[in-house]
């Protein structure tokens, strides 16, 4: 198999060809590894990898020896090192003893981990450019940021080195690359896909674990492969009525489609993104949808300093666990400037003020809940513009205090976090793109537990406004 007949295969049909006999697994292992280091002097991404064998994985299962990538953060294999992007893990990284439940499912679906991807420190950033990597560049534009936190995986699933990567989300973390990238990013409901056994949840139930792909049914067969309830899980979600994967064998019945455009944040929307959603919402329409102009109201003030709080608690519980596994002290030697300043924000936080974050988040997401019993599905943009500049979300600032890193970003990705806050699932799609060719997401969310009507009108969508032609200037095949 050489690097143009492999990428131009998703994580299905690569599945397929080697099911089949028609290549082999070692044969796909190798052109993967070639298409990594074939994009990666251009793009990066790459925290360590390609190795000369993959991961040990299932051979039997619907991927087996289908090549992926392993974000570096949270979801680990055992014996690998791993150092979530930061300085403070040393040298060598920190290894754990043990899969996490997620890596074991990934083993048992057949995904042959090839690469690790990067990360932005401890992952809270909208832009993957940390100190310990230098920056991961967009494929389509490498003066542009792949987004984050999951831009590693999100710049090499887009450039044609791995069919599917690893990605997780706290804010927008598999969203913002999906748009940024020209991707499929689901984040799914809390819950739904467990993080045994390091949390019971993570980032105060904020954050979710899942993957980023270029087709709809990748996300659809993967959920499908990783979803379900672990012992001791703090959540524990009604098993979907069929499986994901169907959900695309059918056009959704007629939904009640909400409209919004306007930043909850009060800051600028790109034209090219609203005029990229406008023109989804038309296509629904066409489609035998009911569309209207709608969405939730809650105060952006408290829900920036909600999400201020949970962030800056959960970063500094991830400091003070880490810096016990390396053995290193927090300090500027060892941590970016926003991740030293939300460790120490986060270090002040009574448990009052923690309190008073919970209260916000259980007012916001009574209001979301209850537009769903009105909407069916909230469609806006996944961030406010385009891929931003390389730079423009520089961690490193000294100049901006835990509160001012946070509002800059949110600033920027006002559409997701929400749905985080919330635990709803939301997916972000490569709909459309602006004059000069960068991709523009759109995002679709829904109520809890609702990924089956996500993934139905995804794929709908996907029939409708296909993106399979589309590949960026960085393509392992160019």
């Amino acid at each position: 198999m050489n690097i143009e007949d492999y990428a131009a295969h998703d994580a299905t049909g690569l599945a397929e060809l080697i099911r089949s006999g028609d290549v082999s697994a070692q044969e796909v292992h190798a052109a993967a590894s070639a298409a990594i280091e074939k994009v990666r002097p251009r793009i990066g991404g790459v925290a360590e990898g390609p190795w000369p064998e993959p991961l040990a994985y299932e051979a039997a299962g619907v991927f087996g020896g289908v090549p992926f990538g392993l974000k570096d953060l949270v979801c680990h294999a055992a014996g690998l090192p791993t150092r979530m992007g930061s300085r403070l893990t040393g040298e060598k990284g920190v290894t754990f003893p043990h899969d996490t439940e997620l890596m074991s499912r990934f083993r048992r679906a057949g995904l042959a981990t090839t690469v690790l991807t990067t990360t932005p420190e401890m992952g809270y950033n909208a832009n993957t450019e940390p100190v310990v990597h230098g920056p991961t560049r967009n494929p389509w534009d490498v003066t542009r940021s792949a987004g984050g936190s999951s831009g590693g995986s999100g710049a090499l699933v887009a450039a044609g080195a791995v069919p599917v990567a690893h990605a997780n989300d706290g804010g927008g973390s598999i969203r913002i690359p999906a748009a940024f990238n020209g991707l499929v990013g689901l984040k799914p409901t809390r819950g739904r896909v467990p993080l045994a056994p390091d949390f019971q949840e993570a980032l105060y139930g904020c954050a979710a674990e899942f993957v980023v792909t270029r087709t709809v049914r990748d996300s659809a067969a993967l959920l499908d492969e990783v979803a379900g309830w672990v012992p001791g899980e703090k959540y524990r979600l009604p098993d979907p009525v069929r499986p994901f994967a169907a959900e695309l064998e059918r056009d959704p019945t007629p939904l009640t489609i909400a409209v919004q455009t306007e930043s909850w944040a009060g800051t600028e929307v790109d034209p090219e993104v609203v005029a990229v959603v406008e023109g989804v919402a038309r296509t629904l329409e066409e489609l035998g949808h009911r569309v209207e102009a709608a969405g939730p109201r809650f105060d952006w003030e408290e829900f920036l300093t909600a999400n201020c709080r949970l962030w800056a608690g959960f970063v500094a519980e991830s400091v003070h666990a880490t810096s016990a596994l390396s053995g290193l002290a927090p300090g500027p030697d060892t941590l970016e400037a926003s991740v030293l300043a939300g460790y120490e924000y986060g270090r002040r936080l009574s448990v009052l003020q923690l309190g008073e974050a919970f209260s916000i988040v259980n007012g916001i997401s009574r209001v979301l809940g209850e537009f769903h019993t009105r909407y069916d599905v909230l469609l806006t943009p996944t961030t406010n513009t385009p891929p931003l500049p390389l730079g423009y979300l520089d961690a490193d600032d000294s100049a901006l205090g835990h509160e001012e890193w946070t509002r800059r970003i949110f600033d920027v990705v006002s559409f997701t976090p929400l749905f985080n806050l919330t635990g709803a699932p939301a997916i972000s799609l490569p709909l459309g793109a602006t004059s000069g060719g960068l991709p523009i997401g759109v995002q679709l969310a829904a109520d809890l537990c609702e990924e089956s009507t996500l993934l139905a009108l995804a794929g709908q969508l996907e029939r409708a406004r296909p993106w399979n032609g589309r590949r960026p200037g960085v393509h392992a095949a160019a």
